[in-house]
Order: structure tokens, then C-alpha cells, then sequence
């Protein structure tokens, strides 16, 4: 599911008042709102909207009047004309002017939200004394950058480890965790040997700029020159200037080829064999680490060897996580346990936490005959039924995997509590209105702190609204009770079962995709162009239209009978191409249907050990929701096929020599192929 959809709702929102209008009376027919928040929503328009859209183009003019208006009205949302208003001139904004914001909005999203970027800005400017007063006040405390901040903000009282773990925390090149990392080498706390450690996983991480901030802080620039040349053409590099000693240079040639691995890792390892043998041996083993991750997210069969080549050079190497889960995956594709339980007892403590993991090593330990071990480990996991793995572990012990109970129904005070929560309902306006990104964020905020009765009112509040992504993922929040009509509501029961019907599609695997795609949220976008329910992009709808004999034209993508026609009868094509196996045309719809056509290639495998291989996390994940959805549906509908087994199939392999070609069917774009 491309959650990247809501955002790019919002952005297209500010862009015309206008615009915002036509969507907030659209999303007004799919979702009657109760009567006070609808007449809120309508006084609202003209000031909220207009204000994300000044604040977009930074008309500080604009703005002013607009706080002025929504003052003088006592406005819902005056909190968020005053957020854009006060975001778009912070650089300027005095500390008096924040308390007094505070004081008017305590306990809000917009509060905290505007307190993280004042705490940015506090950051820049170093101005410590303000920064750890409003730190002490900051709910979220989910900024990396604001983490680093907090921490040079203490002097003198900065762990080395926890510094260590905030920089290695960081994505890119920030200038919070960088002046972080830049007082721990000035107090000789970061030696060398760390800087190329972060050099290095920023690398494998394919964040050159955070690489190359790393090596500006050992202070050397023919370093910051090297690999700036590096990373332009590591090719080059490496015939011109490389070299294998100083350890400065060592470690530059290293992660030259580290780049030369990412897109070539059987040259890499030529290389590595032939020319750059005098390396450091640590230098070796981290490449053979980087081949052999690249080697395994291609799938190759030599992906073993060169993890092995890595432990034998330097056995105590640490390994990120990333390369162990490869290297686990490598393994339970080659059918090695050993290997693949070896690489898993090295990952980080949080990561054996992992359901995938304690379920492939509960496998990995039965296949060496450990099968009570193994059945501890699968009855663990077997107590979440409604997850992925915590199904396929009931499965494997043959387990019944009954629906839950329903919770005893929400008492009057519930809801009324639910419908009288300030925050929840300045986020349903903002829905309303068609400000999805900022409703999201402020119902999120809301939600902390609540517990399982208050989480299943504030959901029953979303269904409804029809808010249906508000409705899941706040039912999927609670731990104890669990209300499958809300986790997996049935919107549209009749024009979907029909357009499944139609296409000879199984109802279920339709709402298990369409509930991972969407959250049912009729007008959605992803930044690709894909829309509606089954987020099927505009060429896709209309190859498919022309395949199955139906008029096309791209308004009526937004009609939501024709979208679930053309995607069901896409998602049928597909099914059909790959023999009616539901993982890989999952995968197919996700990251379009030539991929899992070469992902299938190789050695036959257990469907679940294929479905792990998946190179994209993005959809590796796809698949797994899609399915278990399925499953979940089914029992919901009453149909068969509630096993999760039945709908990942039995095995994967290469394709017949009379398998339907894919190569000319275009990708829904419902997801867009990256890790």
C-alpha cells in the first residue's frame, strides 16, 4: 500500500482553493459527516484550505489576514491557520511569541507539531536554554534530528553510545546529528575507525551524503575529494586512483567497490579476487558481505559462498541487520537451516523479535530436529492469529484459526467520549476538507495514550464517518479485544462481490488486495497517477478496457463501479498469467508482472520461503497483507479457502514451457518496485 498517496492528496490540495472545494464536496457524498462537524467543516473551508495554501506558496501577507479571520471567528482550526502562519516566518519567531501559541493550543497535534520544528530551529541556532525547556514539553520525540539537538544541548552528559546510536540513527546528512558527531570527534570520543564504520553502512545504505558527511569529519579534504570522485564514477576510481594502503585509501577502494557491488556484484568479486586481495581483511569481509547481500537480493546461488568468504576473513565483523536478514533468506533458499539459524541468532536483539524471524528460525530449528524448541517458538507466535506469520505458525502445528469474539458493544459514554474528543474531530474536519496528511497526523496524535475501549470508539467514530483507513488502523492498534468488523470492514459489499463475480475473482483475495492498496479511501492517488480503490494506473486501465472490451476514458477512473471493474478484470488477467497462484499475482500488482515472472525462476520452493525472497521489502510486504487479508476476508464472507496455505499455494518454481507470456501486460502501479 503506496501511503504515500495521502500526501501527495494533501500537496494537490493546496495547490487551488478551488480544487480543495470540488474534494471536500466529493468526500462529502462517500461520507456524510454528522450535522455540527459538517457545518464546522463548511465554515472552515475558506480559512483552513486557503491557509495550507499560502503557507505552500509562503505569502506571509495572506497568512496574517488569515489568522486575523480565524481568530475573529473563533474558528475550529484556527490552531492550523496559526501552525502555517507561524511555520512559514520561524526563522524570525521569538520565543514569546511560541509560549503564547502554546499557551492557546496546549495539548494539541499543532502544539507538538509546531515544538518539533521550534526545537529545529532552536537546534540552528543554538540556543540551548530555550531548546531543553520546550524539549522538556515535546510529546512525539520521533525527530532523529531533534534527538541529536537534544543531546549536544546537554554538555558533558553525553554517553558515547548514546551519541553513537542517534548519528547511526540518522538517514542523510542533517546538521543536528552532524554537529553531534562532529563535538564527539572534537572530545576524541569518535575515533576513526567509527567515522568509516558510518561511511561504510551509509554506503550500503545507498545514502552517498551521509557517507561523505562521515569522512568530512575526519578532517582530511583530499579524503572529501577522493570520494566525492568515488562516488561520481567508481570505476573510474578504481583504475586511476585507488590503491590498498594507507587504511585511508584501503578503506576509500573499499567502498568504491562497495559501489561497483551495488549494481555489479559478480564484477565486484572478480575484482575483489583479482586485483584488491592486499586489502585489509576487514576491508575484504565487508565487501564479500556487500557482494553477497547483492548476489541475494538477485537471487543468485552464489550468494552463500561470498557470506562465507566474509566470516572466514574476519569472524567477528559486525554485520547491519539488513545484510543478516539476506543472508538468512540466501540460506532458507539454498535449504541450508544451519546457515540461515546461524544468521539469524547474529541479528540485534529487536530484530530476533521480528515475527518473520522467530518464525523461520522456529522452522530452521525443527528441520535440525530441535521439534520441541521449534513448537515452543511456533505456539508463540500461533497467539496472533490476525498476523501474517502468528497464522502460518497455527497452520504448521494444525491449529484452528477462529475469528475472535466480538467485543462487548461500546456503552453510550464511549462514544460520547470518542465524538467529544477534541483532537478527533479537528482531525475528521481536516478529512472533511480534504487536508488528509494533516487529519492523519492530528487523529494519530490523538490516539496516544488510549486504551483498547477507547481505541474501538474512536475507530466505530471512523467507520461511521467512512473514514476507512482511520477505522483499521485505529482497530489494529488495540491488543486485547479486536473488533473484526472494524479491522476488516466490508465497504462496497455489493459492487464488489459483483465485479469479483464477474471477473471469476475470488471476493476475498479482491478485499484483502483493495484493503492494502487503499484502506478503501475512494479517492486516492498515488505519486505515480494510480487511482481509486484498486489504484490502477491510467495506460493499465486502458490496456486493460481494450483486453476486455470496455469503453475507457480517464474521468471514469474515478467512478467507483468502473474502477473496481477494471481492476478486478486487470487483477484477473494477471491471476490467470501466472496459473492462478495469488502470491505472484499479488507481487505482480504490486510491482508489476515481469518481476515475479524472473523471481520465480530457480530452484522449486516452499511458496513461503519464495514469498520471503521477495527483493522488495515494499512488496514482500505487499504480499504478505494481501494474503493474509484473504484468508481473514474469507472466514468475514463465509467462503472457503480461510488457509493461508491454500492462497500462497504449495510451492514456487519456474514457469512451464507453456506458461502464458507477461512481458506485455503492463504494471498496475499500485506500487513502484523499490526496497
Amino acid at each position: 500500500m503506496k501511503w504515500a498517496i495521502f500526501k501527495v492528496l494533501g500537496r494537490s490540495v493546496a495547490a487551488t482553493a478551488g480544487a480543495a472545494l470540488m474534494l471536500a464536496a466529493s468526500q462529502a457524498q462517500a461520507q456524510t459527516p454528522a450535522p455540527a462537524a459538517a457545518a464546522a467543516a463548511a465554515t472552515a473551508t475558506d480559512l483552513t484550505v486557503q491557509a495550507r495554501e499560502a503557507w505552500v506558496k509562503r505569502d506571509r501577507k495572506r497568512l496574517a489576514a488569515l489568522v486575523e479571520a480565524a481568530r475573529t471567528q473563533g474558528h475550529p482550526l484556527a490552531g492550523w491557520v496559526e501552525y502555517f502562519e507561524l511555520n512559514a516566518r520561524l526563522s524570525e519567531v521569538r520565543q514569546p511569541e511560541m509560549d503564547a501559541f502554546y499557551a492557546r493550543h496546549p495539548g494539541s497535534y499543532v502544539e507538538d507539531r509546531l515544538r518539533n520544528d521550534w526545537l529545529l530551529e532552536l537546534g540552528r541556532r543554538r540556543d540551548w536554554a530555550n531548546f531543553r525547556r520546550d524539549h522538556a514539553n515535546y510529546q512525539m520525540r520521533d525527530d532523529r534530528e531533534v534527538a541529536c539537538y537534544a543531546l549536544l544541548a546537554e554538555p558533558g552528559k553525553v554517553a558515547v553510545e548514546a551519541a553513537r546510536a542517534a548519528w547511526f540513527a540518522q538517514k542523510d546528512g542533517d546538521d543536528g546529528c552532524q554537529q553531534l558527531a562532529a563535538a564527539m570527534v572534537d572530545a576524541g570520543a569518535f575515533k576513526p575507525e567509527l567515522l568509516w564504520a558510518k561511511a561504510r553502512i551509509a554506503t550500503e545504505q545507498a545514502r552517498p551524503r551521509a557517507a561523505r558527511q562521515a569522512v568530512a569529519l575526519l578532517g582530511q579534504k583530499a579524503l572529501d575529494q577522493k570520494l566525492a570522485e568515488l562516488q561520481d564514477n567508481a570505476g573510474r576510481y578504481l583504475t586511476r586512483k585507488a590503491r590498498s594502503a594507507p587504511r585511508f585509501d584501503a578503506e576509500l577502494t573499499g567502498l568504491a567497490l562497495a559501489r561497483v557491488a551495488a549494481t555489479d556484484p559478480d564484477q565486484a568479486a572478480d575484482l575483489l579476487r583479482d586485483k584488491w586481495r592486499g586489502l585489509p581483511a576487514e576491508v575484504q569481509a565487508w565487501l564479500w558481505v556487500q557482494i553477497g547481500r547483492q548476489q541475494a537480493l538477485r537471487l543468485q546461488d552464489t550468494a552463500l559462498a561470498s557470506f562465507e568468504r566474509a566470516d572466514k576473513l574476519a569472524p567477528d565483523l559486525p554485520w547491519t541487520d539488513d545484510a543478516l536478514a539476506w543472508a538468512a533468506r540466501a540460506a532458507l533458499r539454498a535449504k541450508n537451516p544451519a546457515v540461515a539459524l546461524r544468521a539469524i541468532d547474529r541479528m540485534s536483539a529487536n530484530e530476533q523479535r521480528e515475527p518473520a524471524w522467530a518464525y523461520w528460525k522456529a522452522r530452521a530449528i525443527r528441520q535440525q530436529g530441535d521439534t520441541a524448541g521449534a513448537r515452543t517458538q511456533l505456539t508463540a507466535l500461533a497467539a496472533q492469529p490476525l498476523t501474517y506469520f502468528g497464522r502460518l505458525a497455527a497452520e504448521d502445528l494444525g491449529q484452528p484459526t477462529p475469528l475472535p469474539p466480538a467485543p462487548a458493544p461500546l456503552t453510550a459514554d464511549e462514544r460520547r467520549a470518542a465524538r467529544s474528543h477534541a483532537g478527533l474531530t479537528r482531525a475528521l474536519q481536516l478529512i472533511d476538507l480534504g487536508l488528509r496528511n494533516e487529519g492523519v497526523r492530528e487523529w494519530n496524535f490523538s490516539l496516544r495514550g488510549m486504551n483498547d475501549r477507547a481505541l474501538l470508539a474512536a475507530a466505530q467514530e471512523a467507520c461511521d464517518r467512512e473514514v476507512w483507513d482511520r477505522c483499521i488502523n485505529t482497530s489494529e492498534r488495540t491488543r486485547n479485544e479486536v473488533d473484526i468488523a472494524q479491522r476488516y470492514p466490508l465497504p462496497h459489499r455489493a459492487e464488489l462481490q459483483r465485479e469479483a463475480q464477474a471477473a471469476g475473482l475470488d471476493a476475498a483475495y479482491v478485499y484483502g488486495l483493495i484493503r492494502q492498496e487503499s484502506r478503501f479511501v475512494l479517492d486516492a492517488r498515488s505519486h505515480v497517477g494510480a487511482a481509486g480503490l484498486m489504484q490502477v494506473m491510467p495506460a493499465t486501465a486502458k490496456w486493460t478496457a481494450k483486453k476486455v472490451g470496455l469503453d475507457y476514458s480517464a474521468e471514469r477512473m474515478h467512478d467507483r463501479d468502473f474502477n473496481l471493474r477494471i481492476g478486478t478484470q486487470y487483477l484477473k488477467l494477471v491471476l490467470d498469467r501466472f496459473d492462478g497462484a495469488q502470491a505472484l499475482a499479488a507481487a505482480a500488482y504490486n510491482a508489476g508482472p515481469s518481476r515475479p515472472a524472473r523471481w520465480r525462476d530457480g530452484p522449486v520452493l516452499d511458496a513461503a520461503i519464495w514469498a520471503e525472497n521477495i527483493p522488495f521489502n515494499e512488496t514482500r510486504d505487499y504480499v504478505r497483507k494481501v494474503l493474509l487479508g484473504g484468508a481473514v476476508y474469507a472466514q468475514v464472507l463465509g467462503l472457503p479457502a480461510t488457509r493461508l496455505r491454500e492462497r500462497l499455494g504449495a510451492s514456487v518454481g519456474p514457469a512451464g514451457a507453456s506458461a502464458a507470456d507477461v512481458s506485455d501486460v503492463p504494471p498496475a502501479a499500485a506500487g513502484d518496485g523499490k526496497s
